[in-house]
């Protein structure tokens, strides 16, 4: 444990922002399910319009340090290719 006043807040501090970037994280993993269940869905429509929002969060993910720049633009691009693919079938 700490001994001075102001490494027990930077404790504290430090739980804030691990607790925060965890959320970040189970969120984006959340609407990468999302995105995978409208794509094997054939639902290529819904798709369309879901990933502005999800690119949207990734690069904030990744402005916030959340995840790192090469991660969210690896994340996107992947993204894409599933919907390029997915509407190329349709």
């Amino acid at each position: 444990m700490p001994i001075k006043r102001s490494s027990f807040k930077d404790l504290r501090k430090s739980r804030v922002k691990h607790l925060r970037n965890v959320a970040t994280k189970h969120e984006l993993k959340t609407l990468a399910k999302n995105f995978e269940k409208l794509i094997s869905g054939k639902k290529t429509e819904e798709a369309k319009k879901a990933v502005p929002d999800i690119i949207s969060k990734i690069n904030r993910a990744a402005t916030k340090g959340v995840i790192k720049k090469t991660t969210a633009s690896r994340k996107i691009g992947r993204l894409m290719s599933r919907l390029s693919r997915a509407s190329a079938k349709t």
